[in-house]
């Protein structure tokens, strides 16, 4: 079984989306200053790093992430490779092997830009008609390697387009160590009580299959956007 963090460290240095605060580490106690034990505050948003968004993120009266059901954000999923395109649509992800896929990560060239300081806004994004191309897939979880699934230029119309329909979508992914493939997913969000979303720790598990095992089947929910 191998393992594959796939999760970006949160620290001060991360980009944040503009207009978002920073990461904030501020140390209270330390044990070099005499105290008992360490303790650390941090101040984030609950769109830093790597995150889900839920359908409260883009719409009053909203699911809230407290109510994601874990069976969602926990089994198969498919890494798939579209390296080299910016705008991802319909034609791009038509090539791919979504459909029939429940839960899909979108492994781009975004994985490269976590290298640079500050936010890269020439990162690659969902399309409107991308978007609408995995609602009619089946699709019911999609991540990306980068903060936002949509172009910074877009406003929140392919956000409302998915969460309207009911799939989560995982931001801030780093995906560069990961082949195209199928994997195992777990994804555990911090259970904020009406959250409009929350950072998360997301892994990966794979491993080959011997001769005549079967493909990896879990059991699969369907996410009621109400």
């Amino acid at each position: 079984m191998t393992i594959y963090d796939i999760t970006v460290p949160l620290s001060p240095d991360l980009p944040v989306y503009p207009g978002d605060p920073a990461v904030v580490l501020e140390p209270l106690t330390r044990i070099a200053r005499g105290d008992t034990a360490n303790v650390t505050r941090v101040t984030m948003t609950t769109h830093s790093g790597t995150h889900l968004d839920v359908p409260s993120h883009c719409r009053d009266g909203g699911a809230t992430v407290d109510h994601l059901p874990l069976s969602l954000l926990m089994g198969k999923a498919r890494v798939v490779d579209i390296s080299g395109v910016r705008t991802i649509g319909h034609r791009e992800l038509a090539r791919l092997p979504v459909r029939g896929e429940e839960r899909i990560l979108l492994r781009t060239d975004n994985s490269l830009l976590w290298e640079r300081p500050g936010f890269q806004d020439d990162f690659a994004h969902l399309t409107e008609e991308g978007a609408a191309f995995l609602i009619e897939a089946g699709v019911r979880l999609v991540g990306i390697d980068y903060l936002s699934i949509e172009g910074i230029d877009s406003g929140i119309t392919v956000h409302r387009m998915l969460l309207d329909a009911g799939v989560v979508i995982l931001e801030g992914l780093t995906l560069a160590e990961v082949e195209p493939g199928e994997y195992e997913l777990i994804c555990l969000p911090l259970k904020i009580a009406g959250g409009d979303g929350a950072p998360a720790r997301a892994i990966l598990r794979g491993r080959e299959r011997s001769a005549g095992e079967p493909p990896f089947d879990p059991h699969t929910t369907r996410w009621p956007v109400a």
